[in-house]
């Protein structure tokens, strides 16, 4: 497919979007500027841009759909200024579109091969506002917080408990929160000393590896 195909295909994914109930015009425009079709394997570049699909990117992850990844980045309500922070980079592809709308976006994949993957594809748009770090994402990164919004982009059997503490006043967390095969996403705010959480809706996720979520059984 030639670049003019995938900007159309792009084009296409964001209208998609709006008639499904995205309404934030920064969301939007952020996944408007993002080429997706560089974060997924050259194989799969023809599925990139359908609204509800997500893609394998190889190490058992996916990048999610973007419907999935404009909900979530619509529910935080990221402020220019904000510091955000991402656990699960997989490809990139949800940091990409952070940096867009954030002052500054740190980003935790347990991965290391897709750690670097998603690091080069940064580096090649020249997304120069993303940190990324090989770790246990369900740690957060203490050294970098309190942050102002934490996205979780993989399933949590509950909301750990480290990523609350790293919010701040303020602050919002976005986590999908279940069994390994489905989950609900769960908004948690922090008010003082005080949280707040809703349910927004059904999904999804791989599941989130760690301390404080899902044991490793792949080994």
């Amino acid at each position: 497919m030639t670049q003019d195909g995938y900007d159309y295909r792009r084009a296409q994914m964001v209208e998609s979007l709006r008639r499904g109930g995205i309404n934030d015009d920064r969301v939007l425009e952020a996944m408007a500027a993002i080429p997706r079709h560089y974060f997924v394997p050259e194989a799969l570049r023809h599925q990139a841009y359908s609204d509800d699909v997500s893609v394998h990117i190889g190490e058992g992850q996916t990048i999610s759909q973007p419907r999935i990844v404009a909900l979530m980045t619509e529910a935080a309500k990221i402020d220019e200024m904000d510091r955000v922070l991402e656990i699960g980079t997989g490809s990139g592809y949800q940091a990409a579109v952070l940096a867009r709308l954030a002052r500054f976006v740190f980003t935790v994949e347990r991965v290391a091969s897709l750690a670097r993957q998603a690091k080069a594809v940064l580096d090649r748009l020249g997304i120069e506002n993303v940190s990324v770090k090989v770790m246990d994402g369900t740690l957060g990164w203490r050294a970098q917080a309190p942050f102002d919004v934490i996205l979780v982009t993989a399933g949590a059997p509950e909301v750990p408990a480290p990523l609350v503490d790293q919010l701040a006043d303020g602050g919002r967390l976005v986590v999908p929160v279940g069994s390994r095969e489905t989950q609900v996403l769960k908004i948690v705010q922090r008010r003082g000393e005080r949280t707040f959480a809703h349910e927004l809706k059904g999904a999804c996720f791989v599941p989130l590896i760690g301390r404080h979520g899902w044991e490793d059984t792949s080994t």
